[in-house]
């Protein structure tokens, strides 16, 4: 007879600002664990999940109720990684794990500056990264025992990171 725990896969959440290496984490997650990876910014894009477009930040409004809709069902079967930049609007039952990706503010700037941000959204999101905002948003929407931080400055870090979701699954397999 086998347990319930080893016939499902854990859902996690990577969230951070834009540009703190969300997507490289991901990607590298999702082969080495075997996980559906869930851009949302992408997903919002191809399916048009997208309320109207913010001029001054040169950016999509997400309509969350749409896109929670769409992972409602795949969310429900486990082993999803799902990114993001924002969390709060996630239901807390859809996840054993958050992580949260910083950077520090030199590196953003120069990966930022690289995508092309226009001034006011590079200075809004390297504020967000400096008053962690998205890792209080993390803590006050999720168990403070479930959001855990991780570093995005360097090869490194992005090693340290898959090293530690990797202990992190294997330590949930075994409770």
């Amino acid at each position: 007879m086998s347990d319930e725990k080893s016939e499902t896969k854990p859902n996690i959440l990577i969230t951070g600002t834009p540009g703190v290496g969300k997507s490289h984490l991901c990607a590298k997650i999702s082969e080495k664990l075997n996980f559906k990876w869930w851009d949302c910014s992408k997903i919002a894009k191809e399916k048009n999940f997208v309320e109207e477009h913010d001029d001054e930040y040169d950016c999509p409004i997400l309509d969350e109720d749409k896109l929670l809709d769409y992972l409602e069902p795949k969310m429900e079967q486990g082993g999803n990684i799902v990114e993001y930049h924002g969390c709060e609007f996630f239901p807390e039952r859809w996840f054993q794990a958050v992580f949260v990706v910083t950077c520090n503010n030199t590196t953003l700037f120069d990966r930022l500056k690289d995508r092309g941000y226009n001034e006011k959204k590079l200075k809004s999101n390297l504020e967000c990264e400096i008053f962690k905002l998205i890792e209080e948003e993390a803590k006050a929407s999720y168990s403070e025992d479930i959001v855990f931080e991780l570093k995005g400055d360097t090869a490194q870090d992005a090693e340290n990171s898959i090293k530690t979701i990797r202990n992190w699954y294997s330590a949930w397999k075994r409770k």
